[in-house]
């Protein structure tokens, strides 16, 4: 099997995705970052149903900064780990501040509490920064070994192979992609691989249409 020049292999990919938004429903910088936090461990769909009484009550960083734990609580009791998570976003409040003092790259995001590689390289992308990282979600780790474009499952090293596999200029939009394909298409179980843009390099796919035809014949074979 000929090795995959991931570069131009995953244009389709980037092309299919490209700019799409993140499934976690914020309208500016300040939520992303509060959503993001609070998404960690949790779903995407649970945070959207959560937040709107919690934003009503803390429309940006200067009101939340004023909050306590227990009032935090009434409001993200249902999310999971909300204790740790209340303690991170008021940490977070008290420290910025304001929003306009939000942190705009890898290293500034990520010495914040609550916010590891994954939520950083997810702000970056989302608000047009430059990436510095590749997201790699739950999503990007089962898709990408799967896909062949990296191996293994942890996060941080499957992010070092994708950085390697994939031009600088596509990071940004590259592992959200990859979750997207993974969210909608290459499903855990039941892939849809008949209508994936990457069915001509998946390794996958590959190996599984080259077991249906050696399946074929032997049947075939059988037969005469």
């Amino acid at each position: 099997m000929a090795e995959v020049n991931w570069k131009k292999a995953i244009q389709p990919l980037l092309k299919k995705y490209k700019s799409k938004k993140h499934p976690l429903d914020y309208q500016n910088f300040y939520q992303l970052v509060v959503m993001v936090v609070l998404a960690a461990q949790d779903s995407d769909r649970h945070i959207n149903k959560v937040v709107p009484p919690f934003f009503e009550a803390f429309p940006d960083m200067a009101a939340l900064a004023k909050a306590d734990e227990e009032t935090l609580h009434t409001y993200l009791r249902g999310v999971r780990n909300f204790a740790n998570k209340t303690r991170w976003l008021l940490a977070m409040a008290n420290a910025i501040q304001h929003d306009h003092n939000l942190p705009t790259t890898l290293e500034a995001l990520t010495a914040l509490p609550g916010i590891g590689r994954k939520s950083a390289n997810v702000i970056l992308r989302e608000m047009g920064l430059p990436a510095e990282g590749i997201i790699v979600d739950l999503h990007v780790v089962r898709v990408a070994p799967r896909l062949g474009i990296a191996s293994g499952t942890d996060p941080k090293k499957l992010e070092k192979q994708l950085m390697e596999a994939i031009a600088p200029a596509d990071w940004g939009e590259a592992g959200m992609a990859i979750s997207f394909l993974g969210r909608e298409t290459c499903r855990p179980t039941h892939p849809k691989c008949d209508e994936c843009v990457m069915n001509t390099v998946c390794a996958f796919h590959r190996s599984s249409a080259g077991s249906k035809k050696k399946e074929k014949g032997k049947q075939k074979a059988k037969k005469k």
